[in-house]
């Protein structure tokens, strides 16, 4: 990384969750970079699978090493225990926070419980053989513990962090939030359908799906604070060590470090202007183009 090169966001602080790797690592280090200190919020700290290198440990040494300042908060987000002291802990460390990114999601391949060894295998842990009738993946099969299990990580992690920094933001009278949503959260759209008999992302599409309703009943009441909710998405797959883990076939990857540049520029916006949108980064990185929509 380079040496710190803009001052957008000096004198803000900023909790970003899933910042071991992937989209979270690229927005903490962007942030930093700007003049942001950084809560780095994750359950990785040490690799556990060779696919999905990073720890949060890994990001805050990159953060100081280019002349940041961040912290490692550890914690598993499916608990709400958890999550409490996540919060409480990058408080204590580094002061109110008015900047929150709420980027985690439970991703495949999934990291295996606390104390349960990791496997290596393509197959998720826990999750149920198909049959003949019923393919991986399919809703048939797919168990309820795993669409709570997403939803606790995307979904109720998300909503009590926000419930848990707004009301410094309130008293500061300035904040964004910026949650980070996915077109699975549009999939698979309206049917009849011309793959009819395939399925859907049941679980991961369910949580962004949420996510986006929760971002516009939050920004609606706290626009009068001058707090923006902002849900900003990937206009096409970027590259990610999840996202390289899971793709099935050859795909055209964008830069994380270009979505990071879209996360600053949302995290930057006035919520009398722009709040309760469900933005493409695309559309933000090149406005002059005009909204594209991303799905049309």
């Amino acid at each position: 990384m380079a040496p710190l090169a803009g001052a957008r966001l000096r004198g803000r602080t900023a909790l970003v969750t899933g910042a071991s790797r992937g989209l979270g690592k690229a927005i903490a280090l962007a942030f930093a970079a700007e003049g942001a200190t950084v809560a780095v919020v994750a359950r990785t700290e040490s690799q556990w699978d060779e696919r999905l290198p990073g720890t949060i440990h890994d990001t805050v040494a990159e953060i100081e090493a280019a002349g940041g300042r961040a912290v490692a908060v550890a914690a598993d987000l499916s608990s709400p225990d958890e999550v409490e002291r996540a919060y409480k802990s990058a408080r204590a460390a580094v002061g109110p926070i008015d900047l929150l990114v709420n980027n985690a999601a439970l991703t495949v391949p999934g990291r295996p419980p606390r104390g349960e060894v990791a496997r290596t295998t393509q197959a998720a842990p826990g999750r149920p053989a198909a049959s003949p009738s019923a393919p991986l993946g399919s809703f048939l099969t797919f168990p309820l513990s795993g669409f709570e299990r997403h939803l606790a990580v995307g979904l109720f992690a998300s909503y009590r962090l926000m419930q848990l920094t707004l009301p410094n933001m309130i008293e500061g009278g300035t904040g964004s939030i910026v949650n980070i949503g996915s077109v699975a959260g549009l999939m698979p759209g309206e049917g009849p359908y011309d793959r009819a008999g395939s399925h859907g992302p049941i679980a991961y599409g369910g949580n962004k799906a949420a996510l986006q309703h929760l971002t516009q009943c939050v920004a609606i009441e706290m626009q009068p604070h001058g707090i923006a909710v902002n849900l900003l998405s990937p206009s096409a797959p970027i590259v990610t060590p999840g996202n390289l883990y899971a793709a099935a076939s050859e795909t055209e990857w964008a830069s994380p470090d270009e979505f990071a540049e879209a996360t600053i520029r949302v995290a930057l916006m006035s919520a009398h202007e722009v709040t309760g949108r469900l933005l493409w980064d695309q559309d933000v990185l090149y406005p002059e183009l005009g909204e594209r929509g991303w799905l049309r």
